[in-house]
């Protein structure tokens, strides 16, 4: 489907484009998606919207079946990549969980500055975006994602997210598409 508006008051969210998470073994090439993102935040700075970028710094506690992985992580392991430098208007959350709502100020952040609606972006695709996406369709925002400026560790995981849970939460696009729309703003 194609994307079909942006509301006035949308904000992106960029998840974990962070050295550490850019640095793994990813299904598409991070480079491709970093710059995918960092047009975005570059059109949405332009623009005067929102721009939130969200990095990961350990995990939730509890038992899972599969192991953490273990060992200390590089010590910039958290840090954004340089193409993701904050800007001083930006918002810049760190979540300790999957999605970029839970146990953060981001809906409240939000919810001050009038957003209406995300665009959600980052990796991966069916872990921090999903999770965020979700999170940000059950507060009542609309959701947007563009598709070309996400990628995952698993491409059958990525394919799902976007052929069978993305479409559910909201709209789908290219990063084109949705330049396309802000340029006629």
């Amino acid at each position: 489907m194609p994307l079909t508006q942006l509301d006035s008051r949308t904000a992106l969210i960029v998840i974990d484009l962070q050295k550490g998470i850019v640095g793994l073994p990813l299904a598409h090439d991070a480079g491709a998606v970093v710059k995918q993102a960092a047009r975005l935040a570059e059109a949405f700075r332009h623009h005067q919207l929102p721009v939130v970028l969200v990095n990961v710094a350990g995990g939730s506690p509890g038992r899972t079946e599969q192991a953490r992985s273990g060992g200390e992580p590089a010590s910039d392991w958290t840090e954004l990549v340089s193409a993701m430098s904050p800007q001083a208007d930006d918002i810049c959350i760190t979540k300790r969980s999957w999605g970029a709502f839970s146990h953060t100020d981001l809906a409240e952040r939000l919810d001050a500055l009038s957003v209406t609606q995300v665009v959600v972006v980052g990796i991966a695709t069916s872990i921090g975006v999903e999770s965020t996406a979700r999170q940000a369709y059950e507060i009542g925002l609309n959701v947007t994602l563009c598709t070309d400026a996400m990628t995952d560790m698993n491409v059958y995981a990525h394919h799902n997210s976007l052929e069978r849970i993305f479409p559910r939460l909201g709209e789908t696009g290219t990063t084109e598409a949705l330049l396309a729309l802000l340029a006629e703003r």
